[in-house]
């Protein structure tokens, strides 16, 4: 049997989103009809493409090699479109993003929000997750991460450079020891990442400080700023967090000051897709604005 492009796309669906029920969601369908179609698919090929667990539904072997010629598919039939309608002035259909929690909450919502309502046809959909995004199984359209990947058939783009420093509430600043230098760290309640889940190098922000000791800890540097908020301890935060957090300020500037980037990274195949190209520059322009207007009211 020669795989039709419906085939193709309700297999896309379920390989990305491992579910029934999320490929329908995609597909505007009834997950009973997706597992339908999957089925007929698997018996008409002879191959089962995927194996079912509790996790959901996983590619086999088999669906593994299909993936790969999915995609292509996929990227070959948007070509077509826009190369016979031309691009239109605006963008239309869903891309999703994958992003550190950091950026996902305090900068890609502005920024997404701003595209959003210069394209009204458009859907954006953030993924925020404590780990890297697995763009080979299309978590997400592109990525934004804090280090440059070394590995895999990837577009990879620096979007903009970011600072970080210690922080603290006024209240705790208040009601403990003056901290005068990087030593005197050492004397406070110190909040950072749980040791076993920095999925980053560049996320290990206490090692540069020498600190061995997280007395709380959170995957999520959310987290880790609102429980500095209520006077918990101290952390360091990104300076573009701070407007967010007015009670929270900056210390020992002089003596710790901190650099890190944002990369946009995206499959290499995508660089054909003028939609995907104007989405990802009006998203590294957002937030290359919006990181440079927040870190100036801190």
């Amino acid at each position: 049997m020669d795989p039709q492009w419906d085939d193709m796309k309700v297999f896309l669906a379920v390989a990305r989103e491992s579910s029934l029920s999320g490929a329908g969601r995609i597909l505007k369908m009834d997950p009973a009809t997706v597992g339908r179609k999957i089925s007929r698919f698997e018996e008409a090929l002879d191959t089962t493409l995927f194996v079912k667990s509790p996790q959901g539904y996983a590619l086999s072997a088999a669906g593994d090699r299909l993936l790969v010629h999915a995609e292509a598919a996929e990227q070959a039939m948007r070509a077509a479109q826009e190369a016979l309608t031309g691009p239109s002035d605006t963008l239309s259909g869903q891309i999703r993003i994958g992003a550190p929690d950091g950026c996902a909450n305090y900068i890609l919502p502005q920024v997404c929000a701003k595209i959003g309502e210069e394209n009204p046809d458009l859907d954006i959909q953030i993924v925020a997750l404590p780990r890297m995004i697995n763009l080979s199984r299309r978590e997400a359209d592109m990525a934004v991460t804090v280090s440059m990947p070394t590995a895999g058939q990837l577009l990879v783009q620096k979007i903009c450079d970011y600072r970080l420093h210690v922080v603290g509430s006024r209240h705790y600043l208040k009601d403990h020891p003056p901290i005068e230098k990087a030593a005197d760290l050492k004397e406070h309640r110190i909040i950072g990442y749980i040791p076993d889940t920095i999925f980053d190098k560049e996320l290990d922000y206490l090692s540069d400080l020498g600190i061995e000791r997280v007395a709380l800890a959170s995957n999520s540097v959310s987290v880790q700023i609102k429980m500095v908020a209520q006077g918990t301890g101290l952390c360091v935060a990104h300076d573009f967090t701070l407007p967010f957090h007015r009670p929270l300020r900056k210390i020992l500037t002089k003596e710790i000051s901190l650099s890190r980037s944002f990369y946009m990274v995206r499959h290499q195949s995508d660089q054909r897709s003028e939609r995907l190209n104007r989405f990802a520059e009006a998203l590294s322009r957002g937030m290359r604005d919006e990181v440079a207007r927040l870190e100036a009211l801190t």
